[in-house]
């Protein structure tokens, strides 16, 4: 049984078109004794977005004044809208207020961006994590996703296993970071892209053909960013179809021509990322990644857990 918690919505980017979904996993998480805050951020909208960037921006500088820190901040839905936000965010009194303090802040997809802002401006460890519509709205609730999620956030140590296709061996150390590939690659070139070095480089997509994921991959090779990297862990990539003019070009070509290119280790089918069923990784935390003939394990720590 998992102790209740505060949970504080937050909404930074595009407005929440399946509302239905977004009540339901507002209402899971009370059934299960979670206490809600800011619930107003799930009807909000303006344009494409959830409500004007003044209201999304509040949503990420309000956590700096709020008298009492929520458990987990939890972002209701990726989409588009927070890039806008990134020259405005208060990165010096996000890093007073949360610094050394136990606050989840969870999300992933456009999320990404402000999370690896953070990262980057005040040293923060964030969760690529389920959100609130997606997944704990989904018609059925994923039990791999929920559990893992929890897992991540009370365990000083998160241990992952999975099986991969991947025909690198060995053991790589570093930090772990990234999030969904579009994201990453949006960054380049600005302040808001840690520079990781010794990192290992986790990335996921949905709705990019192969040919798409390659050439963002291209682009973060030729910006000298996959160089100063241990390791890249491929998750989930789906909702691309591929034709007959692909003629064979799919995700394991890409993969193939990335550890030729780069000369670096490729693990693939770690389960994260738009996919119904995701782990929860902390961004920014200490990572160990093992493995041998395609049994791939990856252990965390550094993160903040809650109390």
């Amino acid at each position: 049984m998992v102790e209740p918690r505060t949970i504080r919505l937050i909404a930074p980017s595009g407005y929440c078109h399946n509302q239905s979904a977004a009540q339901r996993g507002a209402a899971r998480l009370q059934a299960d004794g979670h206490q809600l805050q800011n619930l107003a951020a799930i009807e909000r909208r303006f344009q494409r977005f959830a409500g004007d960037d003044t209201e999304r921006l509040a949503d990420i500088n309000d956590l700096a004044s709020l008298a009492e820190l929520p458990d987990i901040v939890l972002a209701v839905r990726g989409g588009y809208g927070a890039s806008r936000l990134l020259d405005h965010i208060d990165y010096g009194a996000l890093r007073r207020r949360l610094r050394d303090q136990p606050v989840a802040l969870c999300g992933h997809s456009d999320f990404t961006a402000i999370q690896l802002a953070l990262l980057a401006q005040t040293g923060l460890i964030t969760f690529s994590a389920p959100m609130l519509a997606g997944n704990f709205g989904a018609a059925t609730l994923s039990e791999f996703t929920r559990d893992r999620f929890w897992q991540a956030l009370t365990s000083p140590t998160v241990n992952i296993s999975w099986q991969s296709q991947t025909t690198d061996s060995g053991t790589w150390s570093g930090t772990l970071w990234g999030g969904n590939l579009a994201m990453i690659c949006s960054l380049i070139g600005t302040p808001w892209l840690p520079q990781i070095e010794d990192g290992i480089l986790v990335i996921e997509d949905v709705n990019e053909h192969p040919f798409r994921i390659e050439r963002m991959l291209i682009q973060l090779h030729q910006s000298g960013i996959l160089a100063r990297q241990r390791a890249v862990i491929a998750g989930s990539f789906t909702s691309a179809a591929l034709s007959d003019y692909d003629n064979g070009f799919d995700f394991s070509t890409v993969w193939q021509r990335l550890r030729a290119t780069c000369r670096i280790p490729v693990v693939t089918d770690l389960a994260f990322g738009h996919d119904a069923e995701t782990v929860t990784l902390p961004l920014g935390a200490s990572a160990r990644l093992q493995v041998a003939q395609g049994d791939a394990r990856l252990s965390i720590t550094g993160h903040p857990t809650l109390r």
